[in-house]
């Protein structure tokens, strides 16, 4: 809700205020801080450490894992017990680490305010802390001064304040001191007034305090930031995985426990067998996987200029369906740039000297040019077109000025030239043309019309005038904008980045939206988007703030699936828009830089903040900080995304299905007749090494060829859609039939039980790395992939061969691991079995792949 101090004269709002010129009396101070507190932003409800790290234990898989290595201890593994543990411990380290950077945003803000400001108490000036203002506080604002609270303008000086990071807007706004109509307006509206933590660019202003602290426009944005965080679908989908895990694994604990009872084995030993299979069941390298596969992407996207704040966000990337993106230093390149300039040609040299000589602009010691956005570009195309600085000043040294104001909508300055003096005057294109002399009144309106002309096409125009003096007038005043020659025109955008046109593209070849939402006007927003192919009909328009605002919730849902361009929307406006699109089924990626997109930016399912022009705010709340700013860089971050995600499904599909064969190879063998071919020290190896390292390697697959010709995956899909249960089942069966094949092999040659475990466990082993192999891509052939795309992966299995042949041939590991040395009949005859199952699972891959059309 807008404040109505716009409404009301500088006087009344004094009065309102009990307030005056000469500002309070300290008697009046004390009584005020004592109701309205400290010009402070509050910080949010800040966790403990303790509780951040504690909080990393209340995961459901977390719990599946303690409770495995519960039952390690129990079953008198300790080794197998501890590695788990270790896992459990590292992935919490981790959380904690990435978790305690992640509530910053409000202490961000804080530091923010201006330390130090110019109030009147008592008609004297005094220096005096930003947090010490009160409401009523007459405070002097000067060029360069950060605004340290809310308040109404009561007297300006050619005032202009860079509203960008609270706005959007992409230029500095001119501001006056005459009273708005208007209740419902956007902060961009109120040209009366000014705002926490925008910065005065030029002239000087005296204004009283309306608002402090969480009162103020940036307050409001601070309280919007306390909101919790979204869940990512990873994190979704793993929560409803891990559900669905638990109730498996102990229907199938029950059901083994039951059936070896009725064949009355005896209790402890099938207890034992029991609960091996839990652990057996149970994924326990899935959340190192997880962790080491999105550390490893956040890794490869800083190299490509993304910084990942929080792991999670390197997959939520490839679920996004909708990048809302803010305009100005996202899209575009955050710099006013002249674009086209018109004058006759005779006039050309003239016009590029009052380019660079009438403005307000001001030097460093470094020679960068300092003031307005807009006088900036025009004075960089003077020198782009060959003046010399010293030279124009020395020819056209300065007399006098006559600051802008909004009333007449124009500035001049006089200067002396040849024995004469040349005025040169710049401003909006109506108010200048009103000043043009009576033989231009036919050229007018053809100017005119190339105004409108340009303006549609977004552009900012500005009109100069000029005219001759015989002498120096005694004194400088508007009045001598009268009767003056047309010198020209020049027309000035935020252009759009060039790479920007490109990503769009890709983003719709991949099944994404992109959409602007800017505190620009419509007009330019609908330029830049033109421009950048964000729409393409001429019947497609901005939807405006003030028209959101009179949409209701169900309206706006509505209304966004077909909007693109949003303008003059205010924070909490781009909150609700985004707010709209996740109603929708949406996931949403917010792209933005300053203080008005953080709210969004956190409420996003991901926030992506630019490294260069972005506030620390922004950069605090975002999930993914673009350290070029580039906006085709998160075309590669989602691309990574895409990936992550499909290497943990096929970890997923790997682990489960030689889990299942593990599980069917148990349950099965009595039934047979044959002997318990797996005992628990087997099982516990095999799932924490022969699945364990190749899992682990797994997360450094490449993306596969089609990566970014699909659509995003839908918000709702499992991690078992696209036919990955049927793999699982089939592969898991194949395994257990060729355990199956090879202990009635070794059976009927009379092999001593000892002697078949070994064969089963080793064949097991080796199947299962060779599946590691398989899904390295769930659709093309084995034989079609570069055997060293992953060489991690290849490392990993010679690793794992070797161990495997370390247990079964170390006479001091036999012991531990209830293993024998294989003869070479037996050897032979586990390494053909492990072949022809790889051989069968690779078929079942293809077929499942062709069965889905892929």
């Amino acid at each position: 809700m807008a404040s109505h101090w716009h409404q009301q004269t500088a006087k009344q709002a004094l009065e309102d205020l009990g307030s005056s010129p000469d500002g309070l009396h300290q008697e009046d101070v004390s009584a005020r801080r004592e109701h309205h507190g400290f010009n402070k932003l509050k910080g949010g409800r800040q966790k403990s450490k303790i509780v951040i790290f504690v909080s990393q234990f209340m995961d459901v898989m977390i719990g599946i894992l303690a409770v495995a290595a519960a039952i390690s201890f129990f079953v008198g593994e300790h080794t197998d017990a501890y590695v788990i543990l270790g896992i459990i411990l590292g992935n919490a380290i981790i959380g904690y680490i990435q978790e305690s950077r992640a509530e910053a945003s409000i202490q961000k803000l804080q530091q923010m305010a201006a330390q130090q400001t110019t109030v009147v108490r008592g008609g004297a000036p005094a220096e005096i802390e930003a947090s010490q203002l009160v409401p009523g506080d007459v405070v002097l604002l000067d060029a360069g001064d950060i605004v340290p609270a809310d308040g109404r303008l009561l007297e300006i000086s050619a005032l202009k304040v860079d509203e960008a990071m609270l706005t959007g807007e992409s230029h500095a706004v001119e501001k006056h001191t005459a009273p708005i109509t208007g209740a419902e307006l956007l902060p961009g509206d109120r040209l009366n007034m000014v705002f926490k933590g925008t910065v005065v660019s030029n002239g000087s202003a005296k204004m009283v305090v309306t608002e402090i602290g969480m009162a103020t426009e940036m307050g409001k944005i601070a309280s919007l930031l306390e909101g919790g965080a979204e869940q990512t679908p990873l994190q979704r989908r793993l929560r409803k995985f891990s559900k669905q895990l638990v109730v498996v694994v102990l229907f199938i604990c029950a059901a083994i426990f039951a059936h070896g009872l009725y064949r009355g084995e005896e209790v402890l030993t099938i207890f034992l067998t029991a609960l091996s299979l839990a652990v057996a069941a149970l994924p326990e390298a899935l959340p190192a996987v997880i962790t080491i596969a999105l550390a490893n992407g956040a890794a490869r996207m800083v190299k490509q200029q993304a910084l990942i704040r929080r792991l999670p966000a390197v997959e939520t990337l490839g679920s996004v369906t909708y990048i809302c993106s803010d305009k100005t230093g996202t899209l575009t390149k955050n710099k006013m740039t002249v674009e086209r300039v018109w004058c006759p040609e005779e006039k050309e040299s003239l016009l590029l000297n009052a380019f660079f000589l009438n403005n307000e602009i001001r030097f460093d010691e470094s020679g960068k040019p300092l003031g307005d956005a807009t006088e900036i570009a025009l004075v960089a195309y003077a020198l782009e077109k060959g003046i010399d600085k010293q030279q124009a000043e020395t020819d056209y040294p300065i007399v006098g000025k006559v600051p802008f104001d909004s009333e007449r909508m124009r500035m001049s300055s006089l200067h002396q030239f040849d024995g004469k003096y040349l005025l040169l005057v710049k401003g909006a294109p109506g108010q200048i043309a009103d000043t043009l002399a009576a033989g231009f009144t036919e050229k007018k309106e053809e100017w005119l019309d190339t105004n409108r002309e340009w303006a549609r096409e977004g552009l900012r125009v500005l009109f100069f005038g000029y005219k001759w003096l015989d002498k120096q007038p005694e004194q400088l005043t508007p009045s001598l904008e009268t009767d003056l020659d047309f010198l020209g025109m020049a027309g000035m955008i935020d252009p759009p980045r060039e790479e920007v046109v490109e990503a769009i593209q890709l983003c719709t070849t991949a099944g994404i939206k992109p959409v602007m939402i800017t505190g620009d006007q419509p007009l330019t927003a609908v330029a830049i988007a033109e421009r950048l192919k964000l729409i393409t009909s001429d019947h497609e328009k901005a939807l405006t703030g003030a028209e959101l605002n009179k949409m209701s919730d169900d309206e706006l849902k509505d209304t966004a699936k077909h909007t693109a361009v949003y303008a003059r929307v205010s924070p909490e406006q781009k909150l609700k828009i985004v707010k709209a699109l996740q109603q929708n089924g949406e996931f949403v990626a917010m792209t933005g830089d300053g203080v008005n997109d953080a709210p969004s930016l956190k409420q996003a399912n991901i926030g992506v903040a630019m490294g260069i022009t972005g506030t620390d705010v922004s950069k605090e709340t975002a999930d993914m900080i673009l350290l070029d700013d580039n906006f085709a860089t998160i075309v590669k971050a989602i691309k990574e995304g895409r990936r992550i995600y499909d290497n943990i499904r096929r970890f997923i599909l790997y682990v489960l299905s030689c889990n299942l064969g593990e599980i069917l190879v148990i349950f099965f063998a009595p039934i047979l007749g044959l002997a318990i071919p797996l005992l628990p020290i087997h099982i516990l190896w095999i799932n924490l090494v022969t699945d364990g390292l190749p899992g682990l390697a797994l997360a450094s697959e490449p993306a596969e060829n089609d990566a970014m010709r699909r659509p995003p995956r839908r918000p709702d899909e499992n991690l078992f859609a696209g036919r990955l249960i049927p793999r699982i089942v089939l592969t898991g069966c194949l395994m257990a039939i060729g355990a199956f094949v090879l202990q009635f092999a070794a059976t009927n040659k009379g092999y001593e039980t000892v002697l078949q475990q070994t064969m089963v466990f080793s064949m097991l082993s080796f199947v299962q790395l060779g599946n590691a192999l398989i899904v390295r891509s769930l659709n093309t052939s084995l034989f079609r992939l570069p055997l060293f795309r992953n060489p991690f992966l290849i490392m990993t299995i010679l690793f794992s061969v070797g161990l495997q042949l370390l247990l079964v041939y170390a006479p001091v590991l036999q012991p531990i691991f209830k293993t024998a040395a294989l003869p070479a009949e037996a050897l032979w005859l586990t390494a053909a079995v492990s072949v022809s199952c790889v051989a069968c699972i690779e078929g079942v891959k293809l077929l499942v792949a062709k069965i889905s059309g892929r």
